[in-house]
């Protein structure tokens, strides 16, 4: 037997969410590994605006090659959105999108959310974001085997 400890946990839920984003054909990334990638994105596409201002920012956001990163089409949605993952991507786990709008994901193995994360939820809902939790079971303690392949000396 095997005692896991809460990252161990968080980590298992979290491969469980990514592996039913992917079965539900969902796009989604991880916050917590790639936001940075969503703000490079962002500053990229305002460096492209400012070195040729005559095409609209709105055009730029559409068909920038990181869409699929941030998930947004127009440039008032791209800066109200990076604007609020600068205040609370901390308390989300995945940004997530079936196509027909973006949601975000907290996911856990308990049940709990913070209060920070309770404020998260109510300022996404005001974005006109929909929050899910992904809850998993995930036990205590794992058992395994460690298996010996003879050779060697």
């Amino acid at each position: 037997m095997m005692k896991l400890d809460i990252d161990d946990k968080k980590a298992i839920v979290e491969i469980l969410a990514a592996r039913y984003f992917a079965q539900q054909n969902w796009k989604w990334i991880s916050l917590k590994r790639d936001v940075d990638r969503i703000y490079k994105s962002f500053d990229e596409l305002v460096d492209q605006y400012n070195a040729y201002p005559y095409m609209s920012r709105d055009w730029y956001v559409e068909n920038s090659a990181s869409k699929n990163i941030h998930l947004c089409t127009k440039w008032d949605e791209l800066k109200a959105f990076v604007d609020f993952l600068k205040a609370y991507s901390e308390d989300f786990d995945f940004l997530v999108s079936n196509n027909e709008r973006k949601m975000f994901c907290i996911t856990t193995s308990d049940g709990e959310i913070t209060d920070t994360q309770k404020r998260a939820i109510t300022e996404a809902r005001n974005m006109r974001c929909n929050v899910f939790i992904f809850k998993a079971n995930v036990p205590d303690d794992l058992d395994f085997e460690l298996l010996q392949v003879g050779g060697g000396y």
